[in-house]
């Protein structure tokens, strides 16, 4: 970890809390929000949550399991995700959540005039949950990248580890 977290402290909640006040807590809420306020399934949330733990590497985001009233995916969900192509306990829309993920995250160019892609997206996801899913993965992007990068993700212990 780069940052030096004081003893005693919690790592996600000094550094994004206490270090920089003035944008860490409207982060957090953000990042909170994806969760709290989301309309997506469970499986398709997750499948493109886990892409993009996957991709960053965040190893508290690849430990983390989304829990909707006590319902998380199966174990062995996240390497179901990993191998989203073929994976047969993955459905449409659960594919199209882990491939625009992927996507979003290496190539978000390559998305710009993907006319197949935007079919199949709009064939089976409504524009409202098209715009919630991409702020989900801007989250997932931009914070999981920020707990990797500065090494706070390996400090974190989830509830119950």
């Amino acid at each position: 970890m780069i940052i030096d977290v004081p003893e005693g402290k919690e790592p996600i909640g000094y550094v994004w809390g206490e270090l920089v006040p003035g944008i860490g807590p409207a982060a957090a809420k953000f990042s909170m929000a994806v969760y709290e306020h989301t309309t997506l399934g469970l499986r398709e949330f997750e499948a493109a949550r886990l892409r993009v733990a996957q991709i960053n590497g965040c190893l508290f985001c690849l430990d983390w399991r989304t829990d909707r009233d006590g319902e998380k995916v199966e174990a062995g969900f996240d390497a179901a995700v990993a191998q989203w192509r073929t994976a047969e306990v993955c459905d449409e829309r659960t594919r199209l959540a882990a491939e625009y993920a992927e996507r979003y995250v290496l190539d978000h160019h390559g998305l710009e005039g993907d006319d197949d892609f935007w079919c199949r997206m709009l064939a089976r996801y409504s524009q409202r949950e098209i715009v919630e899913l991409t702020m989900c993965l801007g989250s997932w992007l931009a914070f999981g990248r920020l707990n990797r990068v500065l090494g706070i993700d390996a400090a974190c212990v989830l509830p119950g580890h």
